[in-house]
């Protein structure tokens, strides 16, 4: 049944363009979230594999969704930076299966004082999801969210990701460092990365892409720099061209220039 699950939301190459739309249970319904089933239909229509969201957006666009992958949140790992308190776990295998939900996301934060509360969080979980035959996206992120760039070493991120793994998760999602390849190197499932905030310039985040994907990741799990994009759909589609198509930043740039 897993691997039924995970061929939904990893395609034969491998490979997967994952929207993250979780986003708004601790930052509100912001640009690109006002009308979650206008923006799904978007990100669909340019290639994404799956959507990690909500139990309020999964089960109220369950519809919408039918076409890709859908991914649980389970926790609380979006909480606001700074909250001195281990993410607590809000919806599990039970809710998951439910929404007829193909896997489960969670997070961890190596490094961090919070590390042990969050690991017991996440072998917790992948042990009742293993049993029930539900996969699991382990979000690993050393030092926790909001880290400087003291944690964010490819030394770190391959010792997180590696722990992600080892505590039951079938892929897992990091932040995105140079020298990527020192991280996917030690990893024996898919490895891929975090889209984190907006960047500046799409250039630069279309070249992270390209360069972790030169690394050996398997894709991304990207929210904001798609959904708050002037046309999410042609990011989409610019990500996806890269992921699955080995499109060059050039072309994936020419995409965005088309709309």
């Amino acid at each position: 049944m897993k691997t039924r699950r995970l061929g939904r939301i990893f395609r034969p190459n491998g490979r997967t363009l994952i929207v993250a739309m979780e986003h708004t249970v601790i930052f509100g319904p912001g640009k690109g979230l006002e009308r979650p089933g206008e923006t799904i239909a978007r990100v669909i229509a340019g290639g994404a594999d799956a959507v990690m969201t909500s139990f309020g957006i999964a089960s109220h666009f369950a519809r919408e969704l039918i076409p890709v992958g859908l991914i649980l949140r389970a926790d609380g790992a979006a909480t606001r930076l700074g909250q001195d308190v281990p993410a607590p776990v809000w919806f599990g295998v039970e809710e998951a299966l439910r929404l007829g939900a193909d896997a489960l996301c969670i997070s961890a934060y190596p490094g961090d004082h919070k590390e042990q509360a969050t690991f017991d969080n996440l072998a917790s979980v992948a042990r009742e999801a293993h049993v029930w035959g539900l996969a699991l996206q382990a979000e690993m992120v050393p030092g926790g969210m909001g880290s400087g760039p003291e944690f964010r070493t490819a030394e770190n991120v391959a010792l997180a990701a590696r722990a992600g793994l080892e505590l039951g998760a079938d892929w897992v999602k990091v932040p995105f460092v140079q020298n990527f390849e020192e991280v996917t190197d030690v990893c024996f499932k898919p490895v891929v990365i975090m889209g984190g905030a907006q960047r500046g310039s799409k250039f630069e985040f279309l070249s992270e892409i390209r360069t972790a994907m030169d690394g050996g990741a398997a894709g991304g799990t990207i929210g904001r720099n798609i959904f708050e994009a002037d046309e999410p759909e042609a990011m989409t589609a610019a990500i996806a061209a890269i992921i699955h198509d080995d499109a060059s930043v050039d072309a994936a740039m020419a995409i965005l220039k088309r709309q």
